[in-house]
């Protein structure tokens, strides 16, 4: 990325920060802004960005009169093998002032939804609150994952969110019943379709990056990864036509057990990744909140490594907090990793210290108050 506009965005009016390919490094007190631009970052890519927030919630804080405005917007100039792109994204301003309706424009032209976005760029986040990601529900794990997936198949993203519109749709006439059969089975149809392409995409990512990972980079823990589930049993277990036609014969013989409990019994939203630490034989969810946290940035490394040997480009790494509580010798293998891999990381950390030895090979940028400048190192 070599430019990035927020308008209206958080504790941002407005804000421009011009760059080059080498990561950028945001030091300043806590509060100050640096996870708020992350989060403008994260906002290239489909989703929700990585606090998760509603869209209506991100223009609404600022002392001043006029601070919150109609609709918010994020833009970038992204460098790709193909050249410059420009994207533009932010919440529809016409829509009401509590939509969740996302706009998002391609080199100027209107697009017709998120999925665009991860054609042109992969976006990867770790913040502090993703450091009880073994130890939380799944649905973080998938999610995780899924952002993985999406660097190497942009197609992941549209199949995941019309697997999940079909199975939203399903409960609702398991609920609302008498249900028409026919259309039962067309939702189930596609269910099944789309559900074992979503599970096979993530096991094939899981099976890459578990090789790569296991390469190590220097003092981080070599993780074990698998993918846990019925589905996920199914694609291991033979052809994906098979899996399919297993899949849809459960859905079909579960639709009363799902009427009542809700949703369905089986499919990939209840898929797990499980991770491990080679080393220990030990599951990641036992380990200390240190070697869970160093296992999850060796998976972010190992990602970046295989994307950039696989298609070129490397992704965006954005990095909250994530150098203040590594020794010394992890810091100076996570520099290094980054500066080998090519990636542009964001790195977000109250102590400029921290990340003086990267010296002039990142961007320095000091937030104070929502305001850049230029840091001395």
């Amino acid at each position: 990325m070599t430019r990035l506009t927020v308008t209206r965005f958080r504790s941002y009016l407005t804000a421009r920060l011009d760059c080059d390919a080498r990561p950028v490094v945001l030091t300043g007190p806590n509060g100050a802004g640096k996870t708020n631009l992350l989060e403008a970052v994260s906002f290239l890519a489909p989703g929700r960005g990585l606090r998760r927030a509603r869209l209506a919630e991100i223009e609404r804080t600022g002392p001043a009169e006029g601070w919150a405005g109609p609709g918010w917007a994020v833009a970038a100039t992204l460098e790709t093998p193909a050249g410059p792109v420009e994207i533009g994204t932010g919440r529809d301003p016409a829509a009401g002032p509590e939509s969740e309706r996302r706009l998002v424009q391609i080199d100027g032209r209107a697009a017709k939804g998120q999925i665009a976005l991860a054609r042109h760029v992969a976006v990867v986040w770790l913040t502090p609150q993703m450091d009880r990601l073994f130890l939380e529900a799944a649905s973080g794990r998938r999610r995780f994952l899924d952002r993985l997936v999406f660097g190497f198949d942009p197609a992941h993203a549209g199949r995941l969110s019309q697997y999940e519109a079909a199975l939203r749709e399903r409960a609702r006439l398991l609920r609302e019943g008498p249900a028409d059969p026919a259309w039962l089975t067309t939702l189930e149809d596609r269910m099944a379709t789309l559900g074992v392409a979503v599970a096979a995409a993530r096991a094939d990512m899981v099976a890459r990056l578990a090789a790569a990972a296991a390469l190590g980079v220097g003092p981080f823990p070599a993780p074990g990864m698998a993918m846990a589930g019925g589905v996920d049993d199914l694609v291991a277990a033979g052809p994906a036509l098979a899996a399919e036609d297993a899949l849809r014969r459960t859905l079909r013989d579960s639709r009363r057990r799902d009427a009542e409990a809700g949703g369905a019994a089986i499919g990939p939203h209840r898929s797990d990744l499980c991770v491990t630490c080679r080393a220990k034989e030990m599951p990641a969810e036992r380990g200390s909140t240190g070697e869970q946290k160093a296992l999850l940035i060796a998976i972010v490394l190992a990602n970046a490594r295989l994307m950039k040997a696989e298609t070129g480009t490397a992704p965006l790494l954005l990095l909250d907090e994530v150098a203040a509580h590594l020794d010394a010798d992890r810091r100076a293998a996570l520099f290094a990793e980054i500066l080998a891999t090519g990636s542009q990381a964001w790195m977000t950390g109250t102590d400029a210290q921290v990340f003086a030895e990267l010296g002039a090979a990142a961007s320095h940028v000091r937030v104070e108050d929502s305001r850049l400048a230029p840091a001395k190192i």
